[in-house]
């Protein structure tokens, strides 16, 4: 196991990823902050904080759950009722981008009714896609192979990163 980013490094870049998202966002008024179930949730949840602490921006925070394993089985669910998202400008967020699955089929869930922008962050960019999606944000990117894993430790007080 190899540390990748530890508890300080994570912070500044979450803090980082946080401010991107304000100066991208600067004209808007109010953001959807999505987080798919788990880590992503967590980071979603980190992220909002800062930029509800350093902007003057609504946030409107919900949890994507999703079968990440096999995400066609079982149907996508949102902690927010779906129709407040419709003109919104949803912030879709996870904590590692590999293949792109898991995102790929939680964007679909969005463009089911029309919104003003979807834009992707993630704390980990592997590069390793086989769906056509992108993150916007990011922390950090890797090359990593195929057999490498990387976890991430949103554990409160000890955030980390590591290759596995």
């Amino acid at each position: 196991m190899q540390i990748i980013l530890n508890h300080t490094q994570t912070q500044q870049k979450i803090t980082r990823l946080g401010h991107e998202i304000i100066e991208n966002c600067f004209e808007e008024k109010e953001l959807f902050i999505g987080g798919i179930s788990g880590n992503g949730f967590e980071l979603a949840k980190m992220i909002a904080s800062i930029i509800e602490n350093n902007a003057q921006l609504k946030i409107n925070f919900f949890e994507i759950s999703i079968n990440k394993n096999e995400p066609w089985q079982e149907p996508i669910t949102l902690s927010i009722d779906e129709t407040k998202l419709k003109k919104g400008y949803i912030i879709l967020v996870d904590d590692v981008i590999n293949s792109g699955k898991t995102l790929q089929y939680a964007l679909v869930k969005f463009l089911e009714q029309p919104t003003k922008a979807i834009k992707t962050v993630v704390l980990v960019d592997r590069k390793h896609r086989r769906y056509p999606i992108k993150a916007n944000f990011v922390g950090i990117s890797l090359s990593t192979t195929l057999q490498d894993r990387i976890e991430v430790d949103l554990s409160e007080g000890d955030t980390k990163a590591f290759l596995i």
